[in-house]
């Protein structure tokens, strides 16, 4: 599943971090300067905020419950 994210700053990163480290599965956020394992901080530091970013996660998995969580980050089309 791919789903549009919005990490404005410092303290998004900290709070999507916080979100994301307490699920068993791979989650992953993509933007055009890389890609970086979202349950890794410093993995996070080395994205780009203004760029659009876009957060993957398996599609094998039960992501609705990941999804509410962030629902404050994720974009709506």
């Amino acid at each position: 599943m791919v789903k549009p994210i919005k990490i404005k700053n410092i303290e998004d990163i900290e709070k999507v971090n916080a979100i994301v480290t307490k699920y068993a599965f791979d989650i992953w956020i993509h933007g055009k300067s890389g890609m970086a394992d979202a349950k890794s901080i410093l993995g996070m530091f080395i994205l780009k905020l203004n760029e659009p970013l876009t957060l993957v996660v398996p599609d094998d998995v039960d992501y609705g419950k990941l999804f509410k969580e962030l629902e404050p980050y994720l974009e709506i089309y």
